[in-house]
Formats: C-alpha cells, structure tokens, sequence
C-alpha cells in the first residue's frame, strides 16, 4: 500500500474522511492502541483503542481511569497474571513487553502484545509507563503468556524511536494539523509492525 502524501490532491470527504481512513489502516496494521499510566497519581489514560479493548467503553478514552475498570476487558483468567507481572515489570523500570487476552462482550478472544517503558525517579520509584497495543492475535501461537523486560529487550534504534513516536503523538493534541497528526499515526503503524515481528521471535 502507499501511504505517501499527495499534496496537490484533497482526499474524498475531506480531512475528516483522512482520518477516519488513517484509523482504519491503524487497526489493519495491528496497531489498536497507545496508553500512558501516571504512578504518582495512580490514574491511566488510554486513546479510544485502548480503551475499547481493555475496558469494553470506548467513551472512557482520554479519562483519567483508575482501579479494575481500566483493565475490565481484560480476559478473567489473565487478571491477576496481569497485575502482578506489570507491577514487577514497571517496578524494575525500562522497557517490557507483555502478551495477554482481552474478550469482547460477544466472547470474542483477542491477544495483545502491550510494549512499555517506565521512567523511574532519581530514587527508583517509578513516575510514568507509556506504551502502544499492538493486535497479535493473528499471528499468536498457543496459550502461553509471557513478559519480557530489562535485560531481556535491548535498547535499540527502534525502541527509541518508539519512544519518540509515542511523546510526539501525546504532545501533538488534537488541535495539531491533521497531516501532521496523520504522519505521527504513519509512524506508530510501522513501527507498531516491525515491534509485533520483533515481540513474536
């Protein structure tokens, strides 16, 4: 597909239509979902992926969110899995990846590969863990869970431009230009791509 932008030609049904064909091809890519967690405050926020897939309510996008409702779609089993195995990994800080189920409100199953980092004070108390959802039901084999952090993910060129990617996306807002907004979004596609090829080898 050619994601290049054509400047001299206005895209059918305006930026509106952009955007929405943007969301589309997000959710293609495998891309569902970015999320930013405050410890200090103890509050989540998550776009409208994230929260459509980890709380079943797309409206508590953009909400501050705290407790067992950010976490509400989540698979039963994979609760207390996820609680204990995130809360290490972000205690250690850096990045982590950890694979787990969500269900819709029709049973559906899905698996998500979930790829954060943490930022610790000069203390060692974590501040803040941000990161992107990434669909990887197609392409999962099995029923295992898994995390991975420190020592076991390198630091690497990409996981940096991640990380740039994700704060751009959040200081853009959505009063930023829609081709500017729609570029940051071509970015986290790819990117989210290459991190699901990498997480699954």
């Amino acid at each position: 597909m050619d994601r290049r932008f054509d400047r001299s030609v206005a895209p059918p049904g305006g930026v509106s239509g952009s955007l929405e064909r943007l969301h589309d091809a997000l959710e293609a890519s495998c891309v569902v979902g970015t999320w930013d967690l405050d410890h200090v405050r103890q509050v989540i926020v998550y776009d409208a992926g994230a929260a459509q897939l980890l709380t079943g309510d797309p409206s508590l996008a953009e909400k501050e969110l705290t407790g067992l409702i950010s976490i509400a779609a989540v698979h039963p089993a994979d609760h207390a899995w996820l609680i204990e195995h995130v809360g290490a990994v972000t205690r250690a800080g850096g990045l982590f990846l950890v694979e787990y189920r969500v269900m819709a409100e029709d049973g559906t199953v899905r698996w998500l590969l979930s790829r954060g980092r943490t930022y610790l004070s000069e203390t060692g108390h974590p501040l803040r863990t941000c990161g992107i959802l990434i669909d990887i039901t197609e392409m999962h084999d099995g029923d295992e869970r898994y995390v991975v952090s420190g020592a076991g993910l390198s630091d690497d060129p990409l996981e940096r431009a991640t990380d740039l990617a994700l704060a751009l996306r959040k200081t853009l807002g959505p009063d930023a230009p829609a081709g500017v907004r729609a570029a940051a979004e071509l970015l986290l596609i790819n990117l989210g791509q290459s991190l699901a090829r990498v997480g699954r080898h």
